[in-house]
């Protein structure tokens, strides 16, 4: 394969999955490693990806319109999501009523939450077990059960959460983008998140970097709503619209 083929096809791949690891390319093409470490440095130098460490990432933005189900959440990207929900459980503080979100990151906080006297209301019914367990106050809204994320959704559950002022919340988020800010492929899901938002003093996104430059079906908030907590940061333009935490 000539040396533009075989860019053209590398490129492809990239954009095609989003993001890639040098083995996965060299296995794609039964080609050794230096030769695609040169070959992602050079599409690197056209501006058409991003390098990073032992790969590369498309810099178009991936509509995602399907949702995994909890299961499959839980098993990706383990590391990351664990040092993401340690640094975010440290910031509670004594006296907080805080909005733990339904989702796998935001669950694993549950694991480091310090025992001060803080008052929880969360739309995930798993969270809400685990947290009682713990000994924090806990309350749960009304509304439709959405099996598949663990979730309290719809409108009746924006309708039950009207009453609080949060001092915190911890959202997660299908998708970040420059052009369409959160997301998440669920309507109702969306409804409660940017409820939940706006009624929160100090908002936090929690979301590790297979996030970013990813768009689902619904944008619940633009960046500057909420300060990301992540691993690691691939794109430096993201910074120019909120506060990111990097913690990897």
């Amino acid at each position: 394969m000539l040396t533009e083929e075989r860019l053209a096809f590398i490129l492809d791949f990239v954009n095609r999955q989003g993001s890639v690891k040098l083995g996965e390319v060299c296995e794609a093409l039964k080609a050794s490693e230096s030769t695609i470490r040169r070959d992602l440095n050079e599409l690197a130098k056209r501006g058409k990806v991003k390098k990073v460490h032992g790969g590369a990432m498309s810099l178009l933005e991936h509509f995602s319109p399907d949702e995994a189900d909890i299961a499959r959440k839980e098993a990706l990207n383990v590391p990351e999501k664990r040092a993401i929900s340690e640094y975010a459980a440290s910031l509670i503080e004594d006296g907080d009523l805080v909005y733990l979100d339904a989702g796998t990151t935001t669950e694993r906080m549950i694991d480091f939450m310090p025992q001060k006297e803080v008052t929880f209301v969360t739309n995930g019914f798993i969270n809400a077990k685990r947290l009682a367990a713990r000994g924090f106050r806990v309350f749960l809204p009304g509304g439709e059960i959405k099996l598949s994320t663990e979730a309290i959704v719809g409108a009746e559950c924006v309708l039950s959460l009207g009453q609080y002022n949060f001092t915190k919340c911890f959202l997660g988020a299908n998708g970040i983008s420059l052009s369409a800010g959160f997301s998440t492929p669920d309507q109702r899901e969306a409804l409660v998140k940017g409820s939940v938002l706006r009624r929160s003093k100090k908002v936090y996104i929690l979301a590790d970097h297979t996030k970013f430059d990813q768009v689902s079906a619904v944008t619940f908030a633009p960046l500057s709503a909420g300060e990301i907590i992540t691993d690691k940061l691939t794109d430096r333009r993201f910074l120019k619209e909120t506060v990111i935490k990097e913690v990897w």
